[in-house]
């Protein structure tokens, strides 16, 4: 059976499940209290592009991925990042080293898209096939003129970014995000539809020893 370093523990398989794909995953409740003051994780806020290989722990996962996209307002379904007109026409795929899954806000768990480590895909720079985590930002075809929807798309992955930066930045990890990306490659081996376009990705992990 194929080892999932960070997933064990939250997810159940089937024989069928385990030669064949993988499992949908419920992440741990995130914990939304805590942390650095913001004026200090502003102050801390930085680009790194050194990682160690360590897995994040689900709960830090969790945290992660909840500060970025998440449902911060269950009675509106509205985000902890703001999109045009309230339509989250964007997509975070997350690419670790047991698979490729799209994170699915409402119910806070990650579905598996395939099973392939991607990492390598999601970016030109070296550091990124041993990261931990990459996150993989992608926008939907919604309404307005094509140049609108590009710059919402740039906007929305901006917006998702920066939340990521500022609890990297608040919980002692590194991160980068990155545009030197392989769209086409990446938009196949991720399965993309025609109405989704990659905009940004950006890495996670813990900074690397010195």
């Amino acid at each position: 059976m194929r080892k999932l370093s960070f997933l064990l523990p939250f997810v159940v398989f089937s024989c069928v499940a385990v030669a064949q794909d993988l499992s949908p995953v419920v992440l741990p409740k995130p914990q939304t209290d805590g942390g650095k003051p913001l004026m200090q994780a502003l102050r801390d806020r930085a680009s790194q592009r050194e990682f160690a290989p360590d897995a994040l722990p689900p709960q830090v996962l969790s945290n992660l991925l909840w500060a970025a996209w998440g449902v911060s307002r269950p009675e509106s379904g509205k985000r902890t990042a703001p999109s045009a007109m309230n339509r989250q026409e964007m997509d975070m795929y997350v690419a670790t080293a047991d698979g490729l899954y799209l994170y699915e806000a409402k119910e806070h768990r990650l579905k598996p898209v395939t099973k392939e480590d991607v990492r390598a895909l999601t970016g030109t720079q070296t550091y990124v096939g041993t990261a931990p985590v990459n996150l993989v930002y992608v926008s939907r075809a919604g309404g307005g003129s094509a140049e609108d929807q590009a710059i919402f798309g740039g906007a929305h992955a901006g917006f998702i970014s920066e939340n990521v930066y500022l609890f990297c930045a608040s919980e002692g990890l590194a991160t980068v995000v990155r545009a030197s990306i392989n769209r086409e490659a990446l938009a196949k081996t991720m399965q993309l539809g025609p109405g989704q376009k990659i905009v940004l990705a950006q890495t996670v992990g813990y900074p690397k020893k010195k």
